[in-house]
């Protein structure tokens, strides 16, 4: 019997390195389904493993403990270790092996730590390399048969570690000119051209990842009156859930984002959040306003229970931590250079992205 507490429905920041007493306070009346860790939230691994250690202990149910880790500059376990290398240099090694060691290394460090469902792969097919829309270097193929092909290798080896997966962001937003941590990109792009290239991989996918993170885009060809995708039944619903058949945990991107903050309002947002079809809701920056989501959603009543066995259905997945030691972690993190080397060569893998030992106050994700 899932738990009928709205609170289940919410995937959560936390403010720092330390559980502190007022955020033990919130996060204890509350109950939030999950945890969102960032940058913020580390600084050693025996401090890292602790926070977890301790947010376990204060939920009621096993909870989602998250994080991007995808490699190069989106790899938030570089500020205690090696920067794996990203999924770009991944796939212009060209190697599938390396691809699938990847995401073995990354499920067995994030286990140690205690986490246990990681926001990757990325699916978005690179149309541009170097477009501004905040997917540079975090996409593993210029086709869909190249992302199907290497992000599957990677997706492969994370869950075969313990670690579930997810696929982001969908239904895509490669074609986009705007960064969505700032404001909404809208593109127009016919129904027939998505099926052919973006939709073409999530359509791949549908089956083997564990959850779907709905990016904050607006499609013309995929719905009328431009609602952004993490807030459109039509996508979500009709096309993910119902067309594709993904069976899995959906989840919105961050609704902290500009694209979502500067044309909704909060109360709004998480009603319309559910209505549209996602199980979790992301709030990973106001962490304050948690309580505030769990007040906005409490009056759907029976609209929730479809979330709420969803949330439940995921959780029954979720794989314990494995034994903590410094050392154990030293061992890992000596696996993910000794990767970064056989990917980009000795003498390149010493210079790590310029965002090494960075806690942006804007995290890319």
């Amino acid at each position: 019997m899932p738990s009928q507490n709205p609170g289940q429905l919410i995937l959560v920041g936390v403010p720092g390195a330390e559980l502190d007493l007022d955020s033990a306070r919130l996060f204890r009346k509350i109950q939030p389904g999950g945890f969102i860790l960032f940058g913020r939230n580390i600084q050693t691994p025996v401090q890292l493993r602790k926070l977890i250690d301790d947010l376990r202990d204060l939920s009621d149910v096993e909870p989602i403990i998250t994080i991007d880790q995808e490699g190069g500059r989106v790899s938030r376990l570089k500020l205690i270790g090696s920067e794996p290398p990203n999924a770009q240099q991944l796939r212009d090694r060209g190697d599938l092996d390396l691809i699938r060691r990847h995401g073995d290394i990354t499920g067995r460090v994030l286990r140690i730590f205690g986490f246990n469902l990681d926001l990757c792969p990325v699916l978005d097919i690179s149309f541009d390399d170097e477009a501004d829309n905040s997917l540079r270097g975090r996409c593993y193929g210029r086709s869909v048969a190249e992302v199907n092909e290497k992000a599957g290798a990677f997706n492969d080896g994370l869950r075969a570690a313990g670690v579930l997966s997810c696929g982001k962001h969908f239904p895509g937003y490669a074609s986009a000119g705007l960064d969505p941590h700032h404001e909404l990109p809208r593109i127009e792009r016919s129904l027939d051209l998505m099926e052919a290239h973006e939709l073409a991989v999530f359509r791949h996918f549908a089956q083997s990842v564990d959850s779907m993170m709905i990016g904050h885009i607006a499609v013309s060809g995929l719905d009328a009156i431009n609602r952004p995708a993490s807030l459109s039944p039509v996508i979500i619903r009709d096309l993910l859930r119902r067309d594709m058949g993904f069976e899995g945990l959906v989840m919105t991107d961050d609704l902290d984002m500009g694209a979502i903050l500067n044309h909704y309002g909060f109360d709004e947002t998480m009603r319309l959040g559910i209505e549209a079809g996602n199980d979790l809701l992301m709030i990973c920056h106001r962490v304050e306003m948690a309580a505030a989501a769990q007040k906005a959603i409490d009056p759907m009543g029976k609209k929730l229970d479809e979330a709420l066995e969803s949330v439940a259905r995921c959780k029954a997945k979720l794989s314990p931590p494995t034994p903590f030691s410094v050392e154990a972690f030293e061992a890992i993190d000596a696996e993910i250079y000794a990767l970064r080397e056989a990917v980009l060569g000795e003498e390149q893998a010493k210079h790590r992205s310029p965002e090494d030992g960075k806690r942006s106050p804007v995290e890319i994700y």
